[in-house]
């Protein structure tokens, strides 16, 4: 199974698209930069939308649905937004074809051209607070705590599957309140639910931080982040939560009658979470076998194999496999018994190893007579043999140890490829010779930022929000540094 795709070491680009396309997680589409969820990726999205959906409603947010087509005037009202998104926007310009009588098929019908062109949503900050306005009148209607799933597009030129495609899978938080007190609070709230999303159900660990000034979102005050380290060395933004001030409020002239009954403008939040936590689960946690996927969110988390030569053995095999599988299941543990008689054990071992599934069980005519089963742990690749009696809290223990275990071992890497440096040589070193996120004091502008980017494609990952106070010296300028900042190459 593993034999088509290139190793990390060989090639960690293309590792990671033979693995996507090989664990039948994507594929690309006839739609240039656009990707097919295959069956098996999008159990696990579904298996994120849950868990996530549900902690926005334990949170107080409730679910709606906001056109697709946004009116380009809209963009024009915030003016650090559009200036942002308006080389990524897709534009409707025409609403019908019509048959070409000349060259036969269909083309545009120029006489159907829109009178305000429309823009397929790049992210809906501008069509959710134009409606807003009419939503909101008093402080008793705030506040607003909306969530949206949805898809959306930006062009892209350089793609990659579920990293970066023209069109993606996304959730988008909007909130209104009263207060800036208030915004900023949910701003944070939600920065900590994607967190302990990551960390408790991906697995991979996190640091929450504040964007710098040139890589927060269009139109925000503040933009918080979750930044985890991938294989490579490279740094990938798993989160972001906003902070918007009274932007789009003023944009789009939505206030408020206040308890002492004066207007003010609103104040606002947006964050989000993409299909791109699909390739993070993908590059933080597989091997060149295969997809290594926690428990919490394997769409099979343990799969039965019989091992027989005959039906008879199959037979009695079978009774004893739904026999576990029925004892797993009610634990709460997804099962899988594959007793496909055109592939034989190996073959099978191999497709489940591909593709990640945390714990398989092998039962064979020994097992039978013995009263024991085959237990392998697709993290550690580790086999065992134990009885099958108590085996479903055993296999239930195992999958929280398994979760735990893929937790650290991507922790240790973290700790392992973060680097403390203090002058601008050793910086570049460590980022040639070693890579991972590199902690070092910055002088605060984005004069010496860009510069560090422009020489050496490594960006500004966060400002760490449990970072120091201490000050310091800008590795870079030389020049005095209130803080330090996390470095990496990313995503």
């Amino acid at each position: 199974m593993a034999k088509g795709i290139t190793t990390r070491k060989e090639n960690y680009s293309q590792w990671y698209n033979d693995l996507v396309i090989k664990a039948d997680l994507a594929e690309y589409s006839a739609v240039r930069g656009c990707m097919v969820i295959k069956p098996y990726g999008y159990a696990i999205w579904e298996k994120m939308q849950a868990v996530l959906d549900k902690k926005f409603k334990d949170t107080g947010h409730e679910n709606a649905y906001f056109p697709l087509f946004i009116p380009k005037s809209f963009f024009s009202k915030e003016a650090a937004h559009v200036e942002g998104f308006a080389k990524e926007v897709a534009v409707v310009t025409h609403y019908r074809l019509k048959n070409d009588e000349v060259n036969g098929g269909v083309i545009v019908d120029p006489d159907a051209k829109l009178e305000e062109e429309l823009i397929i949503r790049p992210t809906s900050e501008t069509i959710i607070w134009n409606t807003y306005k009419n939503w909101i009148q008093s402080y008793r209607d705030l506040p607003i705590k909306i969530n949206q799933w949805a898809n959306v597009v930006r062009w892209e030129m350089r793609t990659r599957l579920f990293l970066r495609t023209a069109e993606f899978l996304w959730q988008e938080g909007h909130t209104a309140h009263a207060t800036s007190q208030e915004a900023v609070e949910e701003t944070e709230k939600m920065l900590d639910v994607y967190a302990d999303f990551v960390e408790n159900w991906m697995a991979v660990p996190v640091i929450k931080g504040l964007k710098s000034e040139s890589e927060k979102f269009a139109g925000a005050i503040d933009t918080y982040a979750i930044e985890a380290l991938m294989q490579d060395g490279k740094a990938l933004q798993a989160g972001t939560s906003h902070f918007l001030g009274q932007n789009f409020a003023k944009a789009f002239d939505v206030q408020f009658a206040n308890k002492e009954g004066k207007l003010d403008h609103v104040w606002a939040t947006s964050w989000g979470v993409s299909t791109r936590l699909m390739g993070a689960l993908v590059m933080a946690h597989s091997d060149d076998k295969g997809l290594v996927l926690p428990p919490k969110l394997a769409p099979i988390q343990v799969v039965i194999v019989p091992i027989y030569k005959n039906e008879e053995q199959l037979n009695e095999i079978s009774r004893t496999a739904v026999k576990i599988k029925s004892e797993l299941e009610s634990k709460g543990i997804s099962v899988k018994f594959d007793d496909r008689d055109f592939h034989k054990p190996g073959w099978k071992f191999a497709e489940y190893e591909l593709k990640g599934i945390p714990v398989r069980l092998a039962i064979g005519p020994r097992d039978m007579e013995n009263g024991t089963i085959e237990i392998a742990r697709r993290d550690t690749l580790e086999k065992s043999s134990r009885s099958q009696e108590g085996l479903s809290d055993y296999i239930s223990d195992l999958l929280d140890e398994i979760q735990t275990s893929i937790y650290q071992k991507a922790f240790r890497f973290r700790e392992e490829n973060t680097t403390e440096v203090y002058n601008w040589e050793e910086f570049k070193e460590v980022l040639e010779n070693k890579g991972g996120f590199i902690s070092a004091y910055w002088d605060g502008t984005t004069e010496t930022e860009e510069k560090i980017k422009q020489e050496t494609k490594a960006t500004i990952r966060c400002i760490p929000l449990d970072g120091e106070n201490e000050t310091g010296t800008c590795m870079y300028s030389g020049k005095p540094a209130k803080y330090k900042v996390i470095y990496a190459k990313a995503y």
